[in-house]
This record gives C-alpha cells, sequence and structure tokens, in this order.
C-alpha cells in the first residue's frame, strides 16, 4: 500500500461531502439574508466548524439526478401547496362542518435516509398534513391529516406520499430505488 492511500481516501470523504458544506454555507448567507463576501466566509468558517465538530456519517447520494424528474416534482410540488393550501383555506371558512382529520401510518418501499427525509419534508410542506413521527428502522411515516372523512380519503392520503417517494426516487434515487418503486418498468 502506498502512503497515499489514506490522503486519497480523506480527500474522497470530503469531496462527496461538498454538495452538504455548500449547502451550509448557502443556509447561512439565506439565514443572514446576505450574499456577500463577508456572509461567505463566515460561512465557510461556520461550516468547518460545525463539520469538525458534529461529524456525521457520511450521507451516500445515488450519483443519479433526473433533472425531468426533478422538474416535474418541483411542479407537482408547487401545484400541490397551491391546491392544498385553497383546499384548507376553504375548510376553515366552511362553519357548516368540521373538516376531520386522522392519524396515518404510511411505510415507505425505499430504506434510504435521505429519500425518507425528502419525502416527510415535502408532506409537511404541503398544507392539511403534518408528520408526527418518522419511524427510521421501519421506514414508516406518521402522518396528522385533516380534510378526511372517508376510508377513500384516508387511501388518497396514503397513495399521495408514496406517490412523492416515487417522484423523489425518479429525480435523485438509486436505480434499485427506482425498482422499489415501481418507476423501471417501461
Amino acid at each position: 500500500m502506498s502512503p497515499n492511500v489514506p490522503a486519497q481516501n480523506r480527500w474522497q470523504r470530503l469531496w462527496r461531502q461538498l454538495p452538504f458544506f455548500l449547502w451550509l454555507i448557502a443556509l447561512w448567507m439565506l439565514l443572514w439574508g446576505q450574499f456577500t463576501v463577508l456572509a461567505f466566509v463566515t460561512g465557510v468558517i461556520v461550516a468547518v466548524v460545525v463539520t469538525s465538530a458534529f461529524r456525521l456519517p457520511p450521507a451516500e447520494l445515488s450519483g443519479r439526478v433526473n433533472l425531468w424528474w426533478g422538474l416535474v416534482y418541483v411542479v407537482e410540488f408547487l401545484w400541490a401547496v397551491l391546491r392544498s393550501s385553497l383546499i384548507v383555506a376553504w375548510q376553515v371558512f366552511d362553519w357548516r362542518r368540521q373538516p376531520g382529520a386522522a392519524v396515518i401510518a404510511v411505510q415507505l418501499r425505499t430504506d434510504d435516509d435521505l429519500i425518507q427525509t425528502h419525502v416527510g419534508i415535502t408532506a409537511s410542506l404541503i398544507p392539511g398534513s403534518l408528520i408526527l413521527e418518522a419511524d427510521r428502522d421501519r421506514r414508516i411515516l406518521y402522518l396528522h391529516v385533516i380534510g378526511v372523512h372517508t376510508d377513500e380519503q384516508l387511501a388518497a392520503q396514503h397513495r399521495s406520499v408514496l406517490h412523492w417517494e416515487e417522484r423523489i426516487v425518479r429525480a435523485v434515487g438509486s436505480r434499485a430505488q427506482l425498482e422499489l418503486v415501481g418507476g423501471g418498468r417501461r
């Protein structure tokens, strides 16, 4: 073994973490609302401190990004937010009946922390549903949903979460994950 092997592994780890490092810098700049050189430099310092102090296992990315399905996800997400906002607003102003609420459990098909996180965030950002708990080991998301009165409406909410999982996997998931959500079929 050559003496450069540990150095090569360190550089490979740093290269894999580069997107998260850049995200921390961007997040810092967004939090301050400034896109200046000073905000960037302090963001780099904060990112170095955070990544040094809080060592997390490296997140394994699939290395596959499908821009078309990413665009489809964004457009569908924006439409779902608009549509759900109007529905929730109508439920608030409709004094004739209560909107109905339920807690549902959705078993995800993929076994990936990042996909589970993205699905949970997507489901929570759409008005009318909120993630209560994420069971990482069993890949179950527990959601509180409003506007449900029938079993069909509950099933529709369940299908909606699985739909977001499929969209996210189509955009950034691996080929194996794509097969799990049924996206590999022609």
